[in-house]
C-alpha cells in the first residue's frame, strides 16, 4: 500500500477548536484514502499543549514531565481527527510503535500524537515513516517551507525550494530543544530521515497543499538526504 505520513501542525488545534478547519483537513485525508493512499497522521500538541506546559514549567517541573504533557495534548488532538474521520479511521490512538504497526495492518487512516518523551512529534512522524516504509513524509507546518532564518523575524529570509539534510541539521541545531518548542524539524527527526532515506517535503499546512504534496507537486521545500 502507498503510505504517506503527514505531520499535522499543532497550529490547527486552536482553543476553541475550529471544526471547519478540522473538517476540511479530514476531507483531504479521505480524498487521499479514496485514491489508494493510506494516510498516517501525526498531530502536534498546539495551544493546549503549550497552555499546560507553560503552567507546569512555572511550577519548576522537569522537562520529561513537560514532554509527557505535550504527548497527552497531542493525543487529544488525534482523537478529534479520528472523530471527524469516522469509519475511515482506525479507532484507537496508538501509544507505542507496536500499536502503530498493528494499526497499519487495518488499511485505515491511522492517527496518533506523540509517543516518547524527548521526541518531538516531527521525530515521531519520522520514526513512523521509517516503520511504515512510507513513500513520503509531509511536514505540514505553519510556514511555507524552510528558510535561512525565521521569516517571522526577518522578512528578507531566503526560502529553500530544496535543502539537504546536513544543511537543515545545521539550521535547526541552533533552536531550543525544550518541550513545546519544536516548530519545524529537530536534529533527531533529521537523523532518522537520513538513515532511512525518507522522502520529505515541508509545506504550509492546508488541505490543498497536503493533497498537492501527496501528488508530488513541487511546493514548499523538498528535503534530500546528504551524500
Amino acid at each position: 500500500m502507498y503510505r504517506i505520513v503527514i505531520k499535522l501542525s499543532g497550529s490547527k488545534f486552536k482553543v476553541p477548536i475550529n471544526l471547519d478547519v478540522i473538517k476540511s483537513l479530514c476531507t483531504a485525508f479521505i480524498s487521499l484514502a479514496d485514491e489508494g493512499v493510506q494516510p498516517i497522521i501525526v498531530t502536534g500538541g498546539g495551544a493546549v499543549a503549550r497552555f499546560y506546559i507553560d503552567a507546569v514549567r512555572a511550577l519548576k517541573s522537569d522537562e520529561t514531565t513537560l514532554d509527557e504533557l505535550g504527548i497527552l495534548a497531542s493525543r487529544l488532538n488525534a482523537r478529534i481527527i479520528i472523530s471527524c474521520l469516522g469509519s475511515m479511521a482506525y479507532p484507537i490512538v496508538p501509544s507505542n510503535m507496536e500499536e502503530v504497526s498493528l494499526a497499519l495492518t487495518s488499511g485505515k487512516i491511522v492517527v496518533l500524537g506523540g509517543l516518547y518523551p524527548g521526541h518531538s512529534t516531527n521525530a515521531t512522524a519520522a520514526l513512523v515513516a521509517e516503520k511504515a516504509c512510507a513513500n513520503l513524509f509531509i511536514n505540514a507546518t505553519d510556514v511555507d517551507g524552510v528558510y535561512s532564518e525565521d521569516p517571522k523575524v526577518n522578512k528578507n529570509a531566503k526560502r529553500f525550494t530544496k535543502i539537504d539534510t546536513k544543511t537543515l541539521f545545521n539550521l535547526v541545531n541552533k533552536l531550543p530543544m525544550m518541550a513545546g518548542t519544536y516548530d519545524l524539524m529537530d536534529p533527531l527527526s533529521i537523523k532518522i530521515i537520513e538513515r532511512s532515506k525518507i522522502k520529505v517535503r515541508i509545506i504550509l499546512c492546508s488541505p490543498e497543499n497536503i493533497v498537492d504534496a501527496a501528488k508530488g507537486l513541487p511546493i514548499g521545500t523538498e528535503v534530500v538526504v546528504s551524500i
